[in-house]
């Protein structure tokens, strides 16, 4: 709730105390840390490596460099610090630098508080409202950040350019006592870098040379990707040396805490229910993960969370468009749904020369494959057993084979309602107690997008051969499809 205080004097009565914004932010934080509490609770997969680091950052007053690859929650982690300011805090009223009321930073300020005395006016400033942030491109300018003269009120008021009620602030001065946090910084250009300096250590700043000296009250948080020294931009020397801490940030160490973070992301709401189980949502992070280890994939650029968060909301958004369409009543995707995803794959892959060379599409089509084959080997068997002279199909699998050997084939569709593919799909000789042996869900409405990981995975072992376009896909004999290519 807004605090009912209106005047400086009435300010005083409450025994109120200026405090730095470091100041103010350890000792909410050591607050926070007496009361157990989750301190970044929108953050997931950083509590014991990337969490302690901000914290001790924190505690020693810190400026701090967050550096990552791409998607790995920098600007989120930035956002999060003003938790750890006042909810409300005091501003002399008018004042463009956020002043406080006790602590003023300019002459004209002083001043007022000398005319006015206890009956200055004091405004609330909500903690919302303390951090502001840029992108650092190459065309930002000195006067975006810190500043410029103004000449035409100097003239009007008749007063010296060197006259602070002259200037013009920029973003910095004006998040006085907050959080600024600037992204990207090697996109800065060295000559900005090197007029910032002053602000990192001395905090005075000098407006087309003319000496000012302010106060400034800040907590700087700067992020940066890795490949920017070399790719785009570097950060100067001294730039880095005055940063005093710098915290490395990471991609989620574990498959849970990978989908943990989709699942927090991802907008799942859709006019028709749709429900992506367990088994579904691995193949969707594997492939995020299985890009990371790709030999196709920059991974200097990296491959960012967004992936696996865009590709399940297309995945949900196929499920949907399906129901509407044809009156579907199931609301879980299947596995030919997953190549629906496509689009947000491609666009979130750097690719080295040689993916380049094959294309996007072929690099995320096949990323897609090795991670269905990678969560299908974490159900199920083997598909070969080891055999000395050469390994052989399970006997699990084959009677499955046998079925295709004979000239059949089946062809799994987005197109079709569940039922459809179903009856299909269970005509298949031992497919459906496979599908049940192993990863038994209680649900009809995933049995179709289990059996078919069963074909997608025999497939991927060299066993059945696929043909597929646009959402179809047509399972048969692999020795056939080779004879007719032959």
């Amino acid at each position: 709730m807004r605090p009912n205080i209106r005047t400086l004097g009435a300010l005083k009565e409450t025994g109120y105390r200026p405090r730095s914004v470091r100041e103010e932010i350890r000792e909410n934080l050591i607050a926070e840390l007496r009361n157990g509490a989750a301190l970044f609770p929108e953050i997931v997969g950083y509590d014991k490596t990337v969490v302690p680091q901000i914290v001790n950052a924190l505690l020693s007053r810190h400026d701090i460099l967050l550096l990552g690859l791409r998607g790995q929650a920098k600007t989120r982690l930035a956002r999060s610090l003003v938790r750890f300011l006042d909810e409300w805090t005091p501003v002399v009223a008018g004042s463009s630098l956020n002043e406080d009321p006790l602590r003023p930073s300019t002459g004209p300020i002083q001043r007022r508080i000398e005319e006015m005395g206890d009956e200055l006016p004091v405004d609330w400033l909500h903690r919302e409202e303390r951090y502001q942030e840029k992108l650092a491109t190459p065309d930002v300018s000195m006067a975006d950040l810190i500043g410029d003269i103004d000449p035409i009120r100097a003239s009007r008021e008749r007063l010296d350019l060197s006259d602070e009620r002259v200037i013009h602030f920029g973003l910095i001065p004006r998040t006085n006592r907050g959080v600024f946090c600037l992204n990207e910084l090697p996109d800065l250009q060295p000559r900005i870098q090197v007029g910032m300096l002053n602000i990192l250590e001395e905090r005075d700043v000098q407006i087309r040379g003319f000496p000012i000296r302010l106060r400034l009250d800040l907590l700087l948080v700067f992020t940066a990707n890795p490949e920017d020294y070399t790719n785009r931009g570097n950060i100067i020397t001294p730039m880095k040396d005055r940063i005093a801490s710098q915290v490395l940030t990471h991609y989620p160490e574990t498959l849970g805490d990978a989908m943990a973070i989709t699942l927090q992301e991802a907008e799942l709401a859709r006019s028709v229910e749709v429900r992506v189980p367990r088994f579904m949502r691995e193949i969707v992070e594997e492939i995020a993960i299985q890009a990371r280890k790709s030999e196709h994939v920059d991974q200097a650029s990296g491959v960012s969370a967004r992936l696996p968060i865009s590709a399940i909301e297309i995945l949900a958004s196929n499920v949907e468009r399906r129901r509407v369409q044809t009156g579907d009543r199931s609301p879980v995707p299947r596995l030919c749904d997953l190549f629906a995803v496509l689009p947000a794959v491609t666009g979130k892959l750097e690719l080295v020369y040689e993916g380049a060379q094959e294309g996007p599409t072929i690099v995320a089509t096949r990323l897609i494959g090795q991670a269905i084959k990678t969560v299908f080997l974490r159900y199920f068997p083997p598909v070969h057993q080891e055999r000395k002279g050469g390994g052989a199909v399970e006997p699990l699998y084959e009677k499955i084979q046998s079925w295709f050997t004979s000239g059949k084939s089946v062809t799994v569709t987005d197109h079709l309602p569940a039922d459809q593919e179903r009856a299909a799909l269970g005509a298949i000789p031992g497919l459906r107690e496979l599908a049940d042996k192993y990863l038994s869900t209680g649900s009809e409405d995933e049995a179709s997008a289990v059996m078919e990981m069963v074909l997608e995975g025999m497939h991927q072992h060299s066993v059945l051969a696929r043909e597929g376009i646009h959402g179809s896909a047509r399972y048969g004999d692999m020795l056939t499809r080779m004879m007719q290519d032959l």
